[in-house]
């Protein structure tokens, strides 16, 4: 009997730990993996650059680095819109110093579609804000990314998604809720328009405020549900730490 319990106990030391989880999910006729963290239980971090200033560009890069924490990645996504050295387009801020200051004005593509927001993380809270909310409020943010556009707005789809739109694109974004304590992370499955997709944040998973964050080449790590996407190196990475198994 000792000897059970002690493997059992075993079995559960090396165990992955985390508290993301990831759901495939249908709505109005699509498929998207939502992954749900809990900020006061997930670390959850942006990534940009390694230590000799590299961009990280990969998944794999990241959980590599984190080894040197004995930490792993256990769930990240491509986090915003960056330039061609990956360097991002909108504000970004990492571990407290801040790498691009906030873009408010409009430009051009996507990002410019007025309002688009930023991603907040502080202390047990993930806080999507419209970018000129953000700036009245300046909140102090250990992490924060900035993109575009906004998917929702204070309960409100953006007012220039239309129902008939034809463009459709694999898509990703992150919505949360009001009181900051979840932060929902989405990817399509299939090419989806902008409608599509803000309306599955709004009416779907009820999220006040929500944020796109790119489409194309919009990737996905997930072992939960098997996913570990490649392709172009990204700019700027968001994802959830913990121990590395033993």
């Amino acid at each position: 009997m000792m000897r059970a319990a002690a493997a059992l106990v075993l079995l559960v030391w090396t165990l992955p730990v985390w508290a993301v989880t990831c759901d495939t999910i249908r709505y109005e006729g699509n498929r998207y993996t939502a992954c749900t963290v809990d900020p006061a239980r997930d670390e959850l971090r942006l990534f940009l650059y390694d230590t000799d200033g590299a961009p990280y560009g990969q998944f794999s890069a990241v959980d590599q680095a984190l080894t040197a924490e004995g930490k792993a990645l256990t769930f990240a996504m491509n986090a915003g819109m960056y330039h061609e050295d990956r360097a991002p387009v909108g504000h970004y801020v990492e571990n407290g110093k801040e790498i691009m200051r906030v873009i408010a004005n409009p430009g051009p593509g996507n990002f410019g579609l007025l309002p688009n927001g930023i991603l907040c993380l502080r202390p047990g809270r993930a806080d999507v804000f419209e970018t000129l909310d953000f700036v009245d409020r300046s909140p102090d943010c250990k992490f924060a990314t900035q993109s575009g556009p906004m998917l929702v707005i204070d309960g409100q789809l953006h007012p220039r998604f239309l129902p008939d739109s034809t463009s459709r694109f694999v898509r990703n974004g992150v919505g949360t809720s009001a009181d900051g304590r979840k932060a929902v992370f989405v990817i399509s499955n299939n090419a989806v328009t902008f409608h599509e997709f803000g309306s599955l944040f709004k009416d779907g998973l009820g999220l006040p405020n929500a944020l796109f964050f790119d489409g194309n080449i919009s990737r996905l790590y997930a072992p939960q549900v098997n996913r570990d996407d490649f392709g172009f190196a990204l700019g700027p990475i968001i994802g959830t730490v913990a121990p590395a198994a033993r």
